[in-house]
């Protein structure tokens, strides 16, 4: 092997732990951390809340318009939300901050037919402790948080589809 080679094989190894480092992990939700009740408008104004989801998984992507990771990771919920929908998954994307003009202009814009939650004052955010955008925090059927992803996800492919799959298959 020559030189050039061996430094185009470690700079693609060192590449590829680099993205492998980067990449999504669900974080547990801790036992013992209380869980915020979670009510929030829909962007017609028709409340939501959580505790009335049971039966449900849940999957409330925490996203805003000017976030191009958040623009990117759309399309992924979308896919999700129309593959599992029979089986009990509802996706919904809560948008940070912004006003409902502004994302009924980016729903329009980019086709997205999500279900849209307002938090228009970044409670829900802050109580979930979400810093970063996206967030995702998946909720089981009873009603409990089971992770979070901080950060875009391809959640129409693994590995997400396996953290997915298993919240599904679980009572």
């Amino acid at each position: 092997m020559t030189r050039r080679q061996c430094l185009a094989l470690a700079a693609t190894s060192t590449g590829l732990s680099m993205a492998l480092a980067d990449a999504p992990k669900p974080q547990p939700w801790p036992r013992q951390k209380p869980q915020p009740a979670l009510a929030l408008p829909m962007l017609d104004g028709e409340p939501w809340k959580l505790s009335e989801q049971a039966g449900q998984v849940v999957v409330l992507n925490f996203w805003a318009s000017w976030c191009e990771p958040c623009r990117a990771e759309m399309p992924s919920l979308e896919r999700l939300a129309a593959r599992h929908a029979q089986a009990g998954l509802q996706v919904l994307a809560v948008n940070f901050r912004e006003s409902p003009n502004a994302v009924r202009r980016f729903m329009a814009t980019t086709g997205m037919t999500l279900p849209v939650l307002m938090d228009a004052d970044g409670s829900a955010a802050k109580s979930l402790r979400i810093g970063i955008f996206p967030t995702t925090v998946v909720v089981d059927r009873r009603g409990r948080i089971r992770f979070t992803v901080t950060g875009e996800c391809a959640w129409d492919q693994e590995p997400a589809t396996r953290w997915l799959r298993d919240v599904l298959q679980s009572a």
